[in-house]
């Protein structure tokens, strides 16, 4: 039996359907959790949320949904119950608030809980990223380039801090009116 064009064609199409309709399905299961979880933290209230860990899963839900003034608040509870914590979870709560104050252009508060993250946790990749971003962000290029280069020593495959390395290389050393002169101007 020969399969025409068109049947082949039909076949891949039905294929690809079938393949984008599992993940659009994973998608809105995956949503559909997270609006539970959300739900769930907001009717308990933030007040009887007591427990750091509790606090950051109800911030991530914030944070995903772009609510970046309550995350704050959630993070900032969290950082008053992390004390019995141990260094990871503190770094990534830290990290976390500060991710959520960058979220709201307040880039020197972020800075203050990236340098808290990377104090729990000093080989912390991701909270230095996020401050170089936040110290690029207030045109801090050299401090944003050494911050940069610090995540290569401990990743030297880290691709954000390569890219951004190699893009502030080009910023730094970049003088504006070189060549004028060579031209006659």
């Amino acid at each position: 039996m020969e399969i025409s064009s068109f049947q082949s064609y039909l076949i891949i199409l039905f294929i690809v359907l079938i393949i984008i309709s599992i993940f659009v399905f994973r998608q809105f299961l995956r949503t559909r959790k997270e609006e539970l979880n959300l739900v769930k933290f907001e009717q308990k209230g933030l007040n009887s949320l007591t427990k750091a860990s509790e606090l950051y899963e109800f911030g991530s839900i914030q944070i995903k949904k772009r609510l970046y003034t309550e995350a704050t608040k959630t993070f900032l509870k969290a950082v008053e119950y992390y004390d019995n914590e141990p260094d990871e979870a503190k770094a990534i709560i830290e990290n976390a608030l500060g991710f959520s104050y960058a979220a709201q252009n307040e880039f020197k508060k972020a800075i203050k809980h990236y340098n808290s993250a990377i104090k729990s946790l000093p080989g912390y990749t991701v909270a230095l990223n996020n401050l170089a971003s936040a110290q690029q962000r207030l045109l801090e290029y050299d401090l944003a380039y050494t911050t940069y280069k610090k995540v290569l020593g401990i990743d030297p495959n880290n691709k954000t801090a390569i890219k951004k390395s190699k893009e502030l290389e080009k910023r730094i050393n970049y003088t504006p009116y070189k060549g004028i002169k060579d031209k006659g101007f």
